[in-house]
């Protein structure tokens, strides 16, 4: 799935099958009506900050992009993780990937959080130039009641 999903970087298959495992509370997939994956979004409750979920990636399919599944799924998960104490949402976003960052700035204003962006890690001084930088986004506080 990930690998269908430019440009989302590929880890190996065991990191993603932990990620499952260890993060499967804070973590979604939809499935179409034969069992076939359409979706996965991966995430986790970062330890220092335990109000926080930092959301890893979002895959879509292609065949099921332009559907609103990646928002339905981010609100689920939202949802979920408001009831262990989250109040904020971070992920990163590289600068070019445009969809991503139409996705998590819709969700921010449907559920009526501020946000807010600043730069994480850069491609020079922290990738040697062999990867996009990546923007810090960080919505909330979420109310435990949703739109």
């Amino acid at each position: 799935m990930i690998a269908r999903c430019p440009p989302l970087d590929v880890n190996s298959l065991y990191a993603n099958l932990l990620q499952c495992l260890h993060f499967s509370g804070t973590s979604i997939l939809a499935e179409t009506g034969d069992g076939q994956l359409a979706a996965f979004i991966s995430g986790y409750v970062i330890p220092e900050n335990p109000d926080t979920l930092f959301i890893w990636q979002v895959a879509v399919d292609p065949v099921h992009r332009g559907k609103g599944v990646a928002l339905s799924m981010l609100e689920a998960l939202l949802d979920r993780t408001l009831s262990m104490g989250v109040r904020y949402l971070e992920t990163t976003i590289s600068p070019e990937n445009g969809p991503s960052r139409k996705l998590f700035q819709k969700l921010f204003s449907r559920r009526k959080a501020p946000f807010s962006r600043r730069p994480l890690f850069g491609r020079e001084t922290h990738f040697g130039g062999g990867h996009d930088d990546e923007v810090l986004y960080r919505g909330g506080p979420f109310s435990a009641v949703g739109p």
